[in-house]
């Protein structure tokens, strides 16, 4: 018996821990993954190059086997981290085919906060508009001022690295030291701010600690290294993860208990209390049941994860998956979708050449919470990008020449140019679905997800305009020989491709259309709390993550309080 289970190690389930735990509840985190740990051997950023097997490259028989189809094309799928990678041929899931979808799982302690992004904005109050403006999705029951200083105590324990840019669309928060833009993204974005008064080209905001402080250093934690190995875990704890900081700080309280290969098969239900006694989960490697009981329960494994979870979790009271009287467990699925890169030369700046590997992108945020011209969409998207040189001989056996020439050439830097990947706001639509396999089971006899979340004609149009802008954007940037790729309307856009999956269990002030209040709390089970991806109303166009963790210890702090006045 624990005062509180939380359900998944990332990004919102080392947060839950850390809060529950120096609050004094006796906590129970479950992780379906492996265990392991902070500096320990499955981290590679210390190998040496000709240190890892097949020089970094992923043996081809994986392809062949289907084995990492949904991340093998992402550029950070290398050997060096695959380990931090789930096999999809051991956790099927279902889409239709002409609808694909992508699930990218990291299945061990600390979840994807080992290798997620680090980009770390916060949302502006016309995000939480959005939905009721529009008409889309469920309206958010919160607003920007009831996250702004959760935001700000989330940014201060973490660590981001940013710039006070002063845009409304993009709040600033607690921030350190910023990383520098290039030469190349100066010139850029200095020409961007003669040009308009709504479309900033900005450092991108990033959880890598650039001025640790002294609560960060006590944890181990240092500076970052500028090294960009970020995705094969960080021995220096220069970046935000749940290893690196929320389970070390859990654990120092002498509250925390951490099981591992543990997955959840359901939220256990008492029909006569109407509360949630704990769960039932499936050892990993025995596949044998056991329970473990708790006053409240946080779910944090995922989107999806919870969502699958809620599914499965039936009872007499509910038939279809518990915390569901709404109907609306499932539905609402969504991502951030890309659909045009852009690249283009900036001129100039020859003389001059990068140095170290920062570890985050620039970013232009959402202009368009406004729609000023011909616009036939609703919301609006950004774009990340990064301008650096190339070398005019790669490594990549593409160029004719042999010997001392071709050695000199690679030596030789080339033009600098500007790439830049579009991120859009897909609206939240019920028919956007996740349900329970009606026959398909994974190997521990639990239901797979069927998913069909599509890109839909609002989203088509999004990136229409999208490749229009971009290019009038680099253009008056300065740049010249730009290239735009837009994807076809033929060629299906597979939603997950971003790893930003979100919805399912949404928030909203009607339990009719709703899964969760505006604490992330069940409409339905009062000590069940889901603050992960799953509650997300919407998606904006921000990476999510920041979010979720505010979402999540404002949360606890609501079910804390309720605790301690008798109330669950």
């Amino acid at each position: 018996m624990y005062d509180v289970i939380v359900v998944g190690s990332g990004i919102t389930g080392g947060w839950a821990a850390k809060e529950f735990c120096e609050k004094g509840f006796k906590t129970l985190v479950i992780e379906r993954g492996r265990n392991i740990q902070h500096q320990g051997p499955e981290y590679t950023d210390m190998q040496m190059p000709w240190q890892i097997e097949n020089r970094n490259k992923v043996p081809e028989i994986f392809s062949e086997e289907g084995r990492y189809s949904m991340i093998e094309r992402k550029g950070y799928f290398k050997n060096a981290t695959k380990q931090f990678f789930i096999d999809d041929k051991e956790h099927p899931i279902s889409y239709p085919k002409e609808s694909p979808f992508k699930w990218i799982r990291g299945y061990q302690l600390g979840g994807r906060s080992l290798t997620w992004g680090r980009q770390s904005l916060r949302w502006g109050v016309k995000d939480f508009q959005a939905n009721e403006k529009d008409g889309n999705g469920v309206p958010w029951p919160i607003g920007y001022d009831d996250l702004a200083p959760w935001y700000a105590y989330v940014e201060k324990f973490i660590g981001v690295s940013a710039n006070k840019d002063g845009l409304d669309t993009l709040p600033d928060g607690v921030f350190q030291k910023p990383w520098e833009m290039s030469c190349a993204e100066k010139f850029i974005a200095e020409n961007l701010k003669k040009a308009y008064s709504d479309r900033h080209l900005i450092i991108g905001r990033s959880a890598n600690i650039t001025e640790p402080t002294k609560e960060q250093a006590e944890l181990g934690r240092g500076q970052c290294q500028a090294r960009s190995y970020c995705n094969r875990g960080c021995t220096f704890g220069g970046y935000f993860s749940s290893l690196s900081a929320t389970l070390p700080a859990a654990k120092k309280t002498g509250n925390l208990t951490v099981v591992t290969d543990s997955i959840v098969e359901t939220v256990d239900y008492d029909d006569k209390s109407g509360k949630a006694t704990g769960v039932t989960v499936i050892d990993a490697h025995t596949k044998e049941k056991r329970q473990y009981r708790s006053k409240i329960i946080f779910l944090c494994a995922s989107a999806l994860g919870s969502v699958q979870i809620l599914l499965n979790s039936k009872s007499k009271t509910f038939p279809n998956g518990i915390a569901n009287s709404s109907g609306a467990v499932g539905h609402y699925i969504m991502d951030h979708f890309s659909g045009v890169i852009a690249d283009a030369k900036v001129p100039g700046f020859d003389n001059k050449y990068s140095m170290g590997r920062r570890p985050i992108a620039t970013y232009i945020p959402n202009y368009r919470h406004e729609q000023k011209d011909d616009a036939d969409f609703i919301r609006g998207f950004g774009f990340q990008g990064t301008a650096q040189h190339r070398s005019n001989t790669g490594t990549t056996a593409k160029k004719v020449g042999i010997g001392a020439q071709v050695k000199n050439d690679s030596n030789q830097p080339g033009p600098w140019r500007f790439r830049a990947i579009m991120y859009g706001e897909m609206l939240p639509r019920f028919e956007n679905y996740a349900r329970l396999h009606p026959t398909e089971k994974d190997q521990w006899g639990i239901p797979i997800l069927h998913i069909d979340a599509r890109i839909r004609e609002n989203e088509r149009k999004m990136i229409k305009r999208a490749a229009i802008d971009i290019k009038e954007i680099l253009s008056a940037g300065g740049c010249v020989d730009i290239k735009i790729n837009e994807f076809p309307e033929t060629k299906p856009i597979a939603v997950g491709d971003r790893v930003h999956e979100m919805g399912g269990a949404c928030m909203g002030e009607d339990p009719k259309s709703s899964v969760l209040n505006k604490w992330a709390q069940s409409h339905d089970v009062k000590n069940l709390f889901v603050t992960d991806g799953a509650c997300m109303s919407s998606c904006a166009t921000q990476n999510p993550s920041l979010t979720y963790m505010a979402i999540t210890v404002r949360a606890v702090d609501y079910a804390a309080k309720l605790f301690f006045k008798g109330q669950l």
